[in-house]
């Protein structure tokens, strides 16, 4: 749900930066999009500053407070502030640090997808032909299978590893930007500057990176930001079947799969891990929704 409200560029800004005044124009009309961005600011602040703002190490057990609850709680202490997990280990140090790896995996993921689905992208619109109908069928075989599924299959294979789970999820999400690429392509291919630059003499790698790429970036972007998220929950669950990050490593779908048995006795342990993820990933998701108001030009209102 989009909102209207006053821009907060200055008319200075908006002289010197047309381009950027009007994207946060647009970003901004949608208040959804604009909590997505201070939470999922936060949250990287909180990656980054982890070893400042952490009360404890995130391996640190305390033997003495084996489950300790949080400190609203009867027996919970402002020592820990969440409580503590079966071992000892404090919440809310492991939660900082299980940032970092789940924002690292998102920014991984998507980095890999992007280069990998732009290549075959380009590839595939700009030739079309056999390399078209090869590079299209792969990509529809792998969209065939869930993609859960297909980086569950992929991880048994190669071994549980949060390396080998970032490179299943990254190929699982690859045709996605491969099909965006394509249609993009096919679709500016033949308009008039592309001809020019043909007509000057500008080579085919030319043509792909230089000419017609940075026309297609703004439905990447906002693809890019959703499979941020899809990343880190698809990553959250292979963690969680013990085939992404392995133990003692704070990410957060391990410290689901750590602390599922004592979900009755000490819900606290489950519940905050999840509403992490949860946060997450809806903030990233805000976040697209207002990118793809501010860069579809079908979507933008005076």
């Amino acid at each position: 749900m989009t909102t209207t409200q006053t821009s907060s560029v200055s008319p200075v800004e908006a002289k010197r930066f047309p381009r950027l005044a009007e994207f946060w124009y647009y970003f901004s009309q949608s208040r959804g999009a604009v909590i997505g961005l201070v939470v999922f600011s936060l949250m990287v602040l909180a990656a980054l500053l982890a070893p400042v703002l952490a009360p404890h190490a995130p391996d640190m057990q305390y033997r003495d407070a084996f489950l300790a609850p949080p400190v609203w709680q009867e027996g919970g202490s402002w020592k820990f502030i969440l409580g503590t997990d079966p071992v000892g280990r404090d919440i809310l140090s492991r939660l900082m640090y299980g940032a970092r790896f789940s924002l690292l995996i998102g920014a991984v993921v998507v980095t890999l997808s992007v280069i990998g689905g732009i290549t075959l992208g380009l590839l595939a619109g700009y030739f079309r032909g056999w390399v078209d109908v090869v590079i299209s069928r792969v990509m529809d075989l792998i969209l065939a299978f869930p993609s859960l599924l297909l980086a569950l299959v992929m991880v048994t294979i190669l071994g549980p590893s949060l390396f080998n789970a970032m490179l299943a999820i990254a190929l699982v999400l690859q045709p996605h930007f491969a099909r965006l690429v394509r249609a993009a392509v096919m679709a500016e291919k033949n308009r008039e500057y592309v001809v020019a630059s043909r007509v000057a003499g500008a080579g085919h790698l030319r043509q792909m990176f230089v000419t017609i790429l940075p026309n297609c970036l703004g439905p990447l972007i906002v693809q890019a930001t959703l499979s941020f998220s899809n990343a880190i929950l698809e990553a959250a669950a292979l963690g969680f079947l013990g085939l992404g990050a392995q133990p003692p490593t704070p990410e957060w779908g391990t410290m689901l799969a750590n602390a599922r048995e004592f979900i009755l006795r000490a819900p606290w342990v489950v519940t905050f891990p999840g509403l992490a993820i949860l946060i997450t990933v809806l903030a990233i998701n805000l976040m697209g929704d207002g990118l793809r108001d501010a860069l579809d030009p079908k979507l933008k209102r005076s």
